[in-house]
């Protein structure tokens, strides 16, 4: 299962976590300062990827990224 961190224009509520169970919202803000969420979390595969990415079109942001997390070795270590 990859993680991906999913780029959103805007401070999502933290409520949202719920509805995206196993994901984290942080809050940061673009070069240009205006509010951005990052939406962390495990995809199982690209149906899910999909699922995911229409499932924040359905609730109206606007999606700035998608980015997987950088694989861990077995070791523990990122690759």
């Amino acid at each position: 299962m990859t993680s991906y961190t999913f780029q959103l224009t805007g401070h999502l509520d933290r409520r949202w976590e719920a509805a995206f169970d196993g994901f984290t919202i942080t809050h940061t803000f673009a070069p240009d300062q205006h509010p951005v969420t990052l939406l962390t979390g495990p995809v199982p595969d690209q149906s899910a990827l999909y699922g995911m990415i229409s499932r924040l079109r359905d609730i109206g942001v606007t999606l700035i990224s998608v980015q997987p997390a950088a694989p861990e070795s077995t070791d523990g270590a990122v690759t």
